[in-house]
């Protein structure tokens, strides 16, 4: 899937509405965003993992186009992992840096913090060059001011994604929810794989989600299905309005909030 950098995308974003303002400190990206309740896992008061990974996601994917442009940086691994249960309120601060930038591979990692600077989680995506034609205008800044519209009801609901029972969720294309090559939104596709791999264990949250992705979810609806053991969760991710083709893959851990070690 294509970086989902905002700058690269003219029409606002439903995932600018969780307010993740971004701006460029040397070679690393310092990201900054308050948690909200629309924020949350249902059933519970801690932000959600796939908000995390959109945030990241959004920071390395700016960090590899401003190094990869005017080519054009498709996703192809994406992981996060907590220390401990996220927070339902505060700010959640985070710096991206780059790991290595090859001539085919791009990697990078992000560290996340809490208000009282204790670590809350880390991230690494991994991009490559798209073999498709196509380029990127130059950035004329990296930085992205938080939007003043934010959330207004539960993120799920915002996106459209339903679960459809035990191990299954549904995401719809929607036309702000798309990347730059109008295919759905890699975080958004985090989202998914979210709901199904919790609908396997209600109450509870994921302490880490990682995502493969194979290729573009270009028609949907998306459809994510899990199973799970022990609480460690596998699902694939489909393409149904495209041959129901393999769009990703993804793997998570779920644990509840007396299944935290301290």
């Amino acid at each position: 899937m294509i970086s989902d950098a905002q700058a690269t995308t003219p029409r606002r974003h439903l995932l600018s509405e969780l307010g993740f303002g971004i701006r460029s400190v040397g070679e690393e990206l310092h990201g900054t965003a308050v948690v909200t309740p629309e924020m949350h896992v249902p059933g519970t008061a801690h932000l959600r993992t796939s908000v995390l990974a959109t945030w990241a996601d959004t920071l390395i994917g700016l960090l590899a186009t401003r190094t990869m442009a005017p080519r054009v940086p498709v996703t192809l691994e994406l992981e996060v992992h907590l220390y401990r249960p996220a927070p339902a309120t505060g700010t959640v601060r985070s710096i991206a840096r780059i790991v290595r930038a090859g001539r085919s591979v791009f990697v990078a990692g992000a560290e996340f913090t809490q208000d009282d600077g204790e670590p809350l989680a880390v991230a690494s995506g991994s991009f490559m060059a798209s073999p498709y034609p196509g380029s990127l205008p130059a950035l004329q800044s990296i930085d992205v001011p938080p939007q003043e519209q934010r959330l207004s009801m539960p993120l799920a609901e915002r996106a459209g994604c339903e679960r459809r029972g035990p191990g299954e969720a549904v995401l719809p294309r929607s036309e702000d929810g798309l990347n730059a090559s109008d295919s759905i939104n890699g975080g958004l596709i985090a989202l998914a794989a979210e709901e199904a791999l919790l609908s396997l264990a209600p109450g509870s949250t994921l302490c880490s989600l990682g995502l493969r992705y194979v290729q573009a979810a270009r028609v949907g609806p998306l459809v994510a299905t899990a199973t799970m053991h022990s609480g460690l969760g596998q699902l694939e991710l489909r393409d149904t309005g495209n041959g129901h083709r393999l769009t990703g893959t993804a793997t998570g851990r779920a644990v509840t909030d007396s299944g935290w070690s301290q």
